[in-house]
């Protein structure tokens, strides 16, 4: 939309609400918006600013002046718990559990801004953090994925995040992951180096299948630690090492290789694991039907920052820090069946 327009209502629209209104005639402008622009004073009748439920009777001439301007997301510390495996006056060592975005999103409205994140939870602890990444990403330099839990590391200034970021560009960090994924994979060990961009399709996805022209580098270094032959089906518990860190890499790379990550329904691993040894044991077909062979499910994916080791920014010391896998995650590979579990 212009920055500003007139609009004469039509004796059609005569006993429409102002805002559903607005938002029919106005191209590209929400009814959230609309209300943008009305709580802005942008929007006038007769000089004057109406309500939204405002009722037209046609005639009416509508002045719009200039966008609708959000007011800019600002995080705001909230006192929630945080696992700190380490810190000094420079950085700090998080272990974020699954389930915590790391920080807010830019398209959030007011009702949903920047709660309950890992920037909300760092800004209660430490006051302070680098101001780089803007008041929504304080002190956060790369992330984790929702549902991913795991080692990050936080700058405390700026000068410590330019550093560590500069690392990060460099492929000078050592980030190592556990993940679970379906199926046997084959190979012992091996690298994935396939570019990664946003699905034009789903845009929620990433995918290797892409124009070069919108796909950036992406390289993934995997080790089987183990294979799994259970009666729900066969896995294999890999270290995966990664030289980059695009969006959704480990989970978009190992499902590229048919091998999506335990729980990682957008990436086309099963919602629901069936134990089909019992369920193939009835002796009919509506014995099957009537059985209740176990199901397992995992509410999160099976991917875990387990290591985390870099050059200190401030002291030029190479340091080295891990988080064992987390409870739930343990916890269900007992339930898959733990005595199966053959190293390689």
């Amino acid at each position: 939309m212009s920055d500003s327009q007139t609009l004469v209502v039509p004796i059609e629209a005569a006993g429409q609400r102002l805002d559903a209104f607005l938002a029919a005639q106005l191209d590209g402008v929400s009814r959230s918006r609309v209300q943008l622009l009305l709580d802005q004073g942008s929007v006038q009748i007769n000089g004057e600013v109406p309500k939204a439920s405002l009722k037209l009777r046609g005639g009416e001439e509508i002045a719009i002046l200039g966008e609708p301007r959000p007011t800019p997301l600002k995080a705001a510390p909230e006192d929630i718990p945080l696992d700190v495996i380490y810190e000094d006056d420079s950085l700090a060592i998080i272990n974020k559990p699954a389930g915590m975005m790391v920080h807010a999103g830019s398209g959030q409205n007011d009702d949903e801004r920047s709660r309950g994140t890992l920037v909300n939870a760092l800004l209660h602890r430490f006051k302070k953090l680098s101001s780089t990444g803007g008041e929504l990403r304080p002190g956060i330099v790369h992330r984790l994925d929702k549902d991913t839990s795991g080692l990050i590391v936080v700058a405390k200034n700026d000068k410590t995040h330019a550093a560590l970021a500069k690392k990060f560009s460099g492929r000078e960090m050592k980030k190592t992951y556990i993940a679970l994924v379906q199926g046997n994979v084959e190979r012992d060990r091996g690298t994935i180096n396939a570019a990664i961009g946003r699905d034009p399709v789903r845009r929620t996805r990433m995918t290797t299948r892409v124009s070069e022209e919108n796909a950036r580098s992406a390289v993934s270094h995997y080790t089987v630690l183990s294979r799994i032959n259970t009666c729900f089906g066969k896995f294999t518990l890999v270290e995966v090492r990664i030289e980059t860190g695009r969006t959704h890499q480990i989970r978009v790379h190992m499902a590229s290789i048919g091998h999506p990550v335990v729980g990682d329904t957008l990436y086309g691993a099963s919602s629901q694991l069936t134990d089909q040894v019992a369920a193939n044991a009835a002796p009919s077909r509506a014995a099957r039907r009537n059985a209740a062979p176990e199901r397992l499910s995992l509410k999160r994916n099976f991917l875990h920052a387990a290591e985390l080791e870099f050059a200190h920014p401030i002291t030029g010391k190479q340091v080295h820090w891990n988080a064992p896998l987390p409870e739930e995650l343990e916890g269900f590979l007992v339930r898959l069946g733990a005595d199966a579990i053959k190293s390689t």
